[in-house]
């Protein structure tokens, strides 16, 4: 089977989110509509011009989505701000590193935490949920802590990660490097190889 390249993949993204069985979340029994577009961790950039392209074709004519992007490396600024330690947070990365950033802050972004920050940005009326800044993120917060979390939150709502890594189906591994955890409740968005009928 031939392998898809990047931008093949990227290509079938927009007939496949316009799909009305995934838009309905149906054709998947009862489970939830989470699905996870994985890539390599180097197509980031692209990948993200061609999500903001693509938000702007599924809420245009003749889609017209009501969609929502949670951006996790956002969402986690967002709640510093709110808390008033976002200069201290970036004053204490520049001097002490990552790690030491991390231990300070990770009980300030506990995934509950964004969960809520999420459930207040959620108008309830959203036709797809649309998540990016998963390997910004890291290590602060856990792609699969975070969709856990989200299960009840979303039943309704389709949700699609952009995931710079890669997801078989069973398994999470972010950058292809981290094992995240083992994480069976998503479907892979766009294969990798083009299956032939």
């Amino acid at each position: 089977m031939p392998t898809l390249s990047i931008n093949q993949r990227l290509d079938a993204l927009l007939p496949k989110l316009q799909d009305a069985r995934l838009l309905s979340n149906r054709g998947i029994g009862n489970e939830i509509g989470f699905y996870i577009f994985d890539y390599e961790a180097e197509y980031e950039p692209l990948v993200q011009k061609y999500v903001e392209r693509l938000k702007w074709q599924l809420m245009s004519p003749p889609t017209q989505l009501i969609l929502l992007e949670i951006d996790l490396y956002r969402t986690i600024l967002d709640i510093l701000s709110e808390r008033g330690v976002l200069k201290k947070a970036l004053e204490l990365e520049a001097t002490k590193g990552n790690a030491a950033l991390a231990k300070t802050v990770a009980p300030l972004v506990r995934p509950d935490q964004v969960i809520a920050y999420i459930q207040k940005k959620l108008r309830g009326d959203e036709q797809l949920v649309i998540m990016t800044g998963v390997g910004a993120s890291w290590p602060l917060l856990r792609s699969h802590s975070i969709l856990n979390n989200l299960h009840p939150v979303l039943d309704k709502i389709p949700l699609v990660m952009f995931f710079p890594g890669s997801y078989d189906g069973h398994e999470l591994r972010l950058f292809d490097t981290f094992k995240d955890d083992n994480y069976y409740r998503a479907f892979p968005l766009i294969p990798h190889q083009q299956h032939h009928l």
